[in-house]
């Protein structure tokens, strides 16, 4: 009986073994470990009549990811998990392969492999999956010319979870989900579109860029990897909005949040001024309901606009530790009371001075305050200012605040709260924190703003004020009623985000990698299709972006340094010095070329405040400060350390600057079960990876205190807490995070949770 198989284009051919077995030995083709013939025979294809090749290339790859940890039996007997990460690749080519033959289907190509890259640019561009700016930004021949630089082979560099998620998330698509861009070619259009902005040199660049994607040297936000050369280019991962006490400003954010969540953007909102429950309104007493109905205002608003139905749109809510609705918001996710009074789908904040924390030392009291009756009786709001080393604007006030007897106040030891916000974090890992005074103290734009709160990965510290109602009129036009509303507009932070994939490089490759990033990043700026004016405004004032890094602990790994090391602190020091040095020079170099952002003189960056403030005394840094001070720099914010959640998984390295969460292990999606490895493992680097719930906090906290010299916003920092900690082990880790210097906290991650990632702002 012939057994026939059918093919991707439907028609059928008798089945030849011979096809199957050559493909695997392709695939298996110089991988150490990796038999051909022991996947054949693993995988126990049962050949039946009308099989589809599909169907068995999907029992190969789930053979080959199950081999990726064996059970074996060691010389006594016992059952042992064994690893072989090699087979990753195998799956992962396996993929590969599969999307080379579906793309070959839908654009009309019988070879093996890639098609023509200018014909596919074309073709999507029709379709309106493209942006007709390629087209109009390179010629025929320019196309050509980089379809020819394009490299295959940089296909293999991904494991199996990194290409899936590439080609499920990412690859451009038709409306019914037919395969037409590769791996290569998405790299491409990215790097075809951000180079754009170079002129006649982007040729140059494009291939440059290139170069860095697909040796997957670094990692671009999900935006920017989702949307790049397509017809709607938003590119920023998050954004950062201030909310006034006022009717307006609440539903002026909320639209805004809708358009942000609409493009893919996740939002940080800071709910400070809101009057507190019960504050009076136009003279009428108990008349506020308080932050808490707003922030579920938000909380909605991230449920229904949930970005095609891909995810919900997500938020962070930040409130100052002396606000009086402080309980109520530190409930807001708990599974414990009113539940009408609860807001599960956003991520709370706490922004803390060192007042706080000092007093929380001191085990002495603190007061809560109404924002609204503290402008009213006090005639200031104490949310707009910080203490400086030598100048305590903010404890002042605060100070002025608790003697005023007449201004109303609730007052409870600080330890109390210090109590509820570990619960909450216990339990839901958040909220996460903010160190007002450290970040404010640390900017370099102080001159032109205040930093009131971060976006939702919390690794973003920038200035920022909500936008403002001027007036609205109307008008007669052509016997139409025009509206017309004069707004101020604010500072909508955003987030312009890649990363340095540290697990692919060494030290000295950060001299080539870290400018062309900068240059990158400062593209997206001047190319981002802006989902909100205020945003756009922002956005060209401080031209900021946030240079960030992935693969912290493969890096250490790969240098066989021990993450519990003195070792450790000091590779920390050096490297993000130099990292630092790279980026600021890359600024002031692209400066002198396009011009630094509008707002550089006054700013420590001009006066050399930023570069005394971090001790950097050497010659080559006095160089550099007098070259920033003549030329200026291009960009008025440049690094954050974001999560990097999914795209390290694309890179095949450790997520930010986060420890490995385990070795390997098994990770359930969509009712199958996927292998995970750290990056890399091996006999050598196994007791390199100690993982993120073993390793002792402190020394996580030392590390994050001693990069956050070098890095002007801030980083996605976790504490990894297990059921044996004590609380006041627990809160030691927020006092030496406060002392170390870190500038914020992102979640609390208990070992006995699951926590939602944040895929915005995954760069």
């Amino acid at each position: 009986m012939t057994i026939n198989i059918k093919k991707r284009n439907g028609s059928l051919e008798p089945l030849c073994v011979e096809k199957t077995k050559k493909m695997v030995a392709f695939a298996c083709e110089g991988l150490e470990g990796c038999d051909p013939v022991e996947l054949e025979l693993d995988s126990k294809i049962q050949f039946i009549d009308g099989m589809s090749t599909k169907e068995i290339q999907k029992v190969l790859i789930q053979t080959a990811i199950e081999k990726v940890i064996q059970t074996k039996a060691d010389a006594f007997g016992n059952a042992v998990n064994a690893t072989n990460v090699n087979w990753q690749y195998v799956a992962a080519r396996l993929f590969v392969f599969d999307l080379y033959k579906e793309a070959g289907i839908t654009r009309g190509y019988t070879h093996f492999g890639y098609g023509e890259f200018y014909e596919l640019v074309v073709m999507l561009s029709e379709k309106q999956l493209y942006g007709s700016y390629l087209l109009e930004n390179y010629t025929k021949e320019d196309i050509l010319e980089l379809s020819k630089y394009i490299k295959p082979e940089r296909d293999y560099l991904f494991n199996y979870e990194g290409i899936k998620l590439l080609a499920d998330r990412y690859l451009i698509k038709g409306f019914h989900n037919e395969v037409y861009e590769l791996p290569q070619e998405r790299f491409m259009a990215i790097a075809m579109h951000l180079a754009i902005p170079e002129g006649e040199h982007k040729m140059e660049y494009a291939k440059q860029f290139y170069d860095l994607l697909s040796s997957l040297q670094m990692t671009v936000a999900t935006p920017t990897l989702a949307n790049a050369g397509t017809n709607f280019y938003q590119l920023s991962s998050c954004f950062i909005s201030s909310v006034g006490d006022s009717l307006w400003s609440i539903y002026d954010v909320n639209q805004k949040f809708s358009q942000v969540s609409k493009h893919g953007g996740a939002l940080g909102i800071y709910v400070g001024k809101i009057r507190a429950m019960n504050s009076e309104i136009r003279g009428h007493k108990n008349a506020s309901g308080g932050v808490i109905p707003w922030i579920r205002l938000y909380n909605d608003t991230a449920v229904a606009v949930d970005q095609l139905g891909r995810r919900k749109g997500g938020a962070s809510i930040t409130l100052d530790v002396w606000h009086a609705d402080l309980y109520e918001f530190l409930e807001l996710r708990t599974n414990n009371g009113d539940d009408r009074r609860k807001a599960h789908d956003i991520f709370p904040a706490l922004s803390i001075p060192d007042l706080f924390m000092e007093r929380l030392e001191k085990r002495e009291h603190w007061s809560l305050f109404d924002p609204y009756m503290v402008k009213k009786l006090m005639g200031f709001a104490i949310e707009d200012y910080y203490d400086e080393v030598d100048s305590k604007e903010f404890t002042t006030r605060y100070l002025a605040c608790e003697a005023n007897e007449e201004l109303p106040r609730v007052t409870v030891p600080a330890l109390e709260i210090m109590k509820r916000i570990m619960k909450s974090a216990v339990e839901t890992g958040t909220p996460f924190i903010f160190f007002r005074d450290t970040v404010n103290r640390a900017n370099p734009n102080k001159h032109a703003g205040m930093i009131y709160a971060s976006n939702l990965c919390h690794e973003i510290a920038q200035n920022m004020i909500e936008s403002e109602l001027i007036e609205e009129s109307m008008v007669t036009e052509d016997g139409d009623t025009v509206l017309i509303t004069k707004v101020k507009a604010g500072d909508m932070v955003t987030c312009n985000l890649n990363s340095i994939n540290l697990g692919k490089i060494e030290k000295e490759d950060l001299a080539v990698n870290v400018p062309l990033q900068i240059r990158m990043l400062d593209n997206v700026i001047t190319l981002n299709q802006m989902p909100v004016l205020d945003a756009r405004v922002t956005a060209d004032r401080y031209r900021a972006i946030g240079l960030g890094t992935s693969g912290y602990h493969h890096y250490l790994a790969n240098h066989k340094i021990p993450w519990e090391s003195e070792e450790h602190l000091k590779e920390a020091d050096a490297l993000f010095e130099e990292i630092a040095y790279q980026a600021i020079k890359a600024s002031m170099e692209i400066a002198k070329e396009k011009g630094a952002y509008p707002l550089f003189k006054g700013s420590e960056w001009d006066t050399g405040e930023y570069f005394e403030r971090r001790g950097y005394t050497s010659e080559r840094w006095r160089k550099l400060r007098e070259d920033v001070h003549q030329y200026g720099l291009r960009n008025g914010y440049l690094l954050a350390v974001a999560p990097t959640g999914s795209t390290s998984n694309i890179a095949n390295t450790s997520a930010g600057i986060d420890p490995i969460f385990k070795k390997f292990f098994m990770e359930e999606k969509k009712g199958s079960f996927i292998p995970k490895t750290a990056p890399d493992l091996n006999e050598e680097s196994f007791w390199f990876y100690k993982e993120a719930h073993t390793i002792d906090q402190q020394v996580s906290i030392q590390a994050c205190g001693i990069r956050q010299r070098h890095i002007d916003q801030a980083q996605s920092f976790n504490l990894y807490i297990t059921p044996e900690l004590r609380a006041k082990q627990i809160l030691d880790l927020y006092t030496e995070a406060f002392k170390k210097g870190v500038k914020t906290i992102y979640y609390v991650r208990n070992q006995t949770l699951e926590m939602d990632e944040c895929t915005s702002c995954s760069s």
